[in-house]
């Protein structure tokens, strides 16, 4: 199966004209040290009143509960009057199975209608769940309803339900500002994305204090999902080169980039690649875990509207077939992708992205600069010694894996393919999945 580019790449029902309106819509964000502290506040000035009687869910996994943080979130809400109960059942990769499961659990105790609001809280997994999951009680049906054709039926949501708030505990996958709840549908080895503003959250808190308990490899693992977030998103179509779509209502959340994207995505990688080495190797640095934070919040405002692209389609069947971490998938596959394959789509900004990596180009020749950013981003991630070398060392792929890979890449992810910079065949997959078995030896 071959795909080749159209100029309405994001836009499925489209105008024969340019786009020419960007539109950027985003959860309230809090971003500091104990930023928790103002999450009862924060549902107040949603419209939950803590004299009304309201009852919540807080939903996240089993790890966040025996290390204690999560009596630190009910503490607080308890504390402010909030009658709160913590499902804790949240799986890593999570299944629609897993979602389907917490729903269950929302019916069971609240009935179709359920909580009066939900707080998500962990890594991207757990903000997932809960994102799916309050999508589905307020719009009725199961989550195949509103997973897209043909796995699907590819209905829409129309209700955003009650309020949700979101508290991650990782640096990486921009979970709490996403339009994308991402869920593995295991019997197909794929996975599938519920996308719709209607699923993204109506807050984020951001604290970096929650941060300090990841474990080196995790921490640098999700650090590379952010930046993964933050170069896509510099480097895909600009808004205006893609057709307008023909009415607001199907413009899609993965949109192109702007100015605005722009800017987010440069400081993104200033302060995730300038950050990440403290973090992994000093993981009580405060300072560093806090920069961490604010980098994959502003990764994820820029690659999660410009859009993700081809390094995110390669990973989705990575992950669903051996069942890798999304973050070190990215991280394996980003050099072969991201800054080998697409450098050649426009290699003075990947230039650019090589000098924010901190490679010194001076006197090298754009194109020869632009090769510059793999190796720099390989250089980071050797420093790290947490990422696999390739995917080879991550889950065993060898050359009798890739056609498979790239098989699946193409007929499965056109959603993302669709916002490459460049085309991508089966054939241009299955040379960049080879190509990923080994970036360094």
């Amino acid at each position: 199966m071959t795909t080749g580019y159209e100029r309405s790449v994001s836009a499925p029902e489209h105008e024969p004209r340019p786009e020419t309106v960007w539109h950027l819509q985003m959860p309230q964000i809090r971003c500091g040290r104990d930023a928790v502290e103002e999450l009862a506040f924060q549902l107040a000035d949603l419209g939950i009143d803590a004299s009304d009687d309201p009852h919540g869910l807080v939903v996240t996994d089993e790890t966040l509960v025996e290390i204690g943080h999560v009596d630190r979130v009910t503490a607080h809400l308890e504390d402010a009057g909030y009658d709160v109960t913590v499902w804790d059942g949240a799986e890593r990769e999570p299944s629609i199975e897993n979602v389907d499961g917490c729903i269950e659990f929302v019916r069971e105790n609240e009935g179709e209608a359920g909580y009066d609001f939900y707080v998500g809280f962990g890594g991207g997994s757990c903000i997932d769940v809960a994102k799916a999951t309050r999508a589905v009680i307020a719009n009725g049906g199961q989550v195949l309803d509103y997973i897209a054709e043909p796995t699907g039926n590819g209905e829409a949501l129309t209700d955003s339900g009650p309020p949700l708030v979101l508290l991650p505990t990782t640096a990486g996958t921009g979970a709490e500002i996403s339009p994308v709840a991402i869920l593995s549908v295991e019997e197909k080895e794929i996975k599938e994305g519920i996308s719709s503003n209607h699923v993204r959250a109506d807050a984020a808190l951001l604290d970096p204090t929650f941060t300090t308990t990841l474990p080196p490899d995790v921490t640098g693992k999700t650090a590379m999902d952010a930046l993964g977030h933050a170069i896509e998103g510099y480097t895909t179509h600009p808004f205006d080169g893609l057709l307008r779509a023909s009415d607001p209502e199907s413009r899609p959340v993965y949109a192109g980039r702007t100015e605005l994207t722009e800017m987010f995505s440069e400081k993104a990688i200033e302060l995730l690649s300038s950050n990440v080495r403290t973090a992994v190797h000093n993981g009580d640095d405060l300072e560093a875990r806090e920069a961490m934070l604010r980098g994959a919040l502003f990764g994820a405002i820029a690659g999660l509207t410009a859009g993700a692209s081809l390094c995110h389609a390669m990973a989705y069947p990575v992950g669903n077939r051996y069942h890798t971490y999304h973050g070190e998938t990215i991280a394996v596959l980003t050099p072969a992708s991201t800054l080998g394959y697409n450098a050649a789509s426009d290699p003075e900004r990947f230039a650019e992205v090589a000098e924010m990596l901190g490679a010194d180009t001076d006197g090298v020749g754009t194109r020869a600069a632009a090769d510059l950013a793999r190796s720099e981003y390989v250089r980071l991630q050797q420093d790290l010694n947490v990422i696999p070398s390739g995917l080879a060392e991550l889950a065993d792929v060898d050359e009798e894996d890739v056609d498979w890979l790239a098989n699946q890449t193409v007929e499965t992810q056109q959603r993302l393919l669709r916002c490459n910079p460049r085309p991508v065949t089966t054939e241009d997959a299955t040379d960049i999945f080879r190509d990923a078995l080994h970036n360094w030896e």
